[in-house]
């Protein structure tokens, strides 16, 4: 039998405020253990929390982004439940009166074009981290993450294949990181997605019981927990077995998921309105104010460089899938008139480098604009296309301007005729046989006595004059 998966995401994407949601303690990253901390995102006995107007401002900007509707009013609830990394005991959520409603993102797939939609977006705070220590047997937490603003973004179950909800994913970050909404820093787990999945038969309407993973903080790790959990449910189903809704611990490195706990229904939360917090009330002008705040976004910008640069369409959404590399095409693009050429060696040398390397975009150790001067070396003939390669590698390991590269490693090219004329004539004293093949019409002894010669001088003969001089030596013979 075929089945079709079903697949929805609810991705929680911390907020790049400075402070925490209900407190002035800072949401930087990376503190000693219970150093962020105080009596209010401790949860100690009889403190008021006090809520942040900048989280309510860029959960409006996420969701005026995304194509939602703003509620002009809503509030905050009490999500119940009892886990060690939540002192309180529960979670400042938002229930039934989300603050952003119904949006949407679009995707395209090889050309085929999608909408999928967003439920919701609200805002809540984030829970402690627990760290389970192998030597001792024993569990520690730390509460610094207590209490970043975190706004969780559901969406509809619109996807059917695992390149779809990458393709969600993907494009939800780029929007994200464009708005600075969110750093997106999936390694500190500022961006984290849990995973519903779904399968039935083709033709089914009515969708077959869903898993969910929690806390997926990579996007590779999304695709694989996709893939292992649809076919692990066919799998059960084809064996006559029953597909429990339950929450799924998914092992990255193990490639598997194991069963956490049974899904728990939403009124097993009781939730209830938070009776600290009044609730949100935000005006038409205020939505409008920050509506004509947002800056270009990703599907905009996507065509400007389409229309602008007369570049690809798959080439112009690789570059603007990340604000970092959009802004990185654009400083080379600034210093170099060459928007073709600056794409291909991003789309290719680049790409190529940072996955070998396992570096994300911005790890790159030089800004565009030595991209720039590193084309406009090939343009004015200082260096040749193959010594640009020696050049650009050297720049990923040195992070140093390519002039001076060029230079050090004396890598300029060779347009001394004298000196090319010598290296010719030492090349057909050494390939008399590549002689007499051009004298008898075959013209792949040129292209073989061209590499010879290129070899001969490590890349830095100008090809122009070398192929002049060549042809001139030949014609000699």
């Amino acid at each position: 039998m075929d089945y079709e998966i079903v697949i929805g995401l609810e991705v929680h994407s911390e907020l790049s405020t400075k402070s925490k949601i209900y407190c002035s303690c800072t949401t930087e990253f990376g503190g000693e253990p219970n150093t962020h901390v105080c009596p209010i995102c401790a949860g100690m006995p009889g403190v008021l929390p006090v809520l942040n107007k900048n989280v309510v401002e860029y959960a409006i900007k996420a969701g005026l982004a995304t194509n939602c509707n703003i509620s002009e009013y809503s509030k905050q609830d009490r999500k119940n439940y009892f886990y060690p990394d939540l002192p309180k005991a529960y979670q400042v959520s938002q229930f039934d009166l989300p603050l952003c409603i119904g949006g949407h993102i679009d995707i395209d797939i090889d050309g085929n074009k999608k909408t999928i939609g967003i439920t919701r977006i609200h805002i809540e705070e984030d829970a402690g981290k627990l760290i389970h220590d192998e030597w001792d047997t024993g569990t520690m937490v730390d509460y610094n993450r207590c209490g970043v603003p975190l706004i969780e973004i559901v969406s509809e179950p619109d996807m059917r294949s695992a390149d779809e909800a990458k393709a969600f994913f993907e494009n939800l970050k780029a929007i994200l990181e464009y708005t600075e909404v969110s750093d997106c820093k999936m390694q500190e787990g500022s961006l984290r997605a849990d995973v519903n999945v779904s399968v039935m038969p083709v033709g089914q309407k009515e969708f077959g019981t869903r898993t969910e993973m929690k806390n997926l903080n990579s996007i590779k790790g999304i695709v694989r927990a996709i893939e292992a959990e649809s076919q692990r449910q066919i799998r059960e189903i084809e064996a006559g077995g029953v597909i429990v809704q339950e929450t799924r611990r998914w092992d990255d490195a193990k490639g598997i998921s194991y069963t956490m706990r049974s899904k728990e229904e939403a009124h097993d939360y009781r939730y209830f309105p938070e009776p600290d917090l009044v609730p949100i009330v935000t005006t038409k002008e205020t939505i409008e104010k920050i509506k004509a705040a947002l800056p270009e976004l990703p599907e905009a910008r996507k065509n400007r460089y389409i229309a602008e640069f007369s570049l690809p369409e798959y080439d112009a959404g690789i570059l603007t899938s990340s604000k970092v590399l959009a802004e990185f095409f654009e400083d080379a693009v600034k210093n170099s008139n060459n928007a073709k050429a600056v794409s291909n060696w991003i789309m290719g040398d680049m790409m190529k480098v940072l996955k070998e390397k396992e570096m994300e975009v911005s790890d790159i150790p030089f800004p565009g604009e030595y991209l720039a001067r590193m084309i406009t070396l090939i343009d004015k003939g200082t260096i040749s296309g193959t010594i640009a390669k020696k050049v650009f590698d050297k720049m990923f390991e040195t992070g140093k301007d390519p002039g001076s590269i060029v230079k050090e490693e004396g890598l300029e090219v060779m347009s001394d005729e004298g000196a090319l004329v010598e290296v010719i004539k030492k090349i057909l004293l050494a390939n008399p046989q590549s002689v007499v093949d051009f004298k008898n019409g075959k013209e792949k002894a040129v292209g073989f006595l061209v590499g010879q010669a290129m070899k001969e001088t490590k890349g830095k003969a100008n090809p122009q004059i070398l192929n002049k001089i060549l042809k001139e030596e030949l014609d000699k013979m």
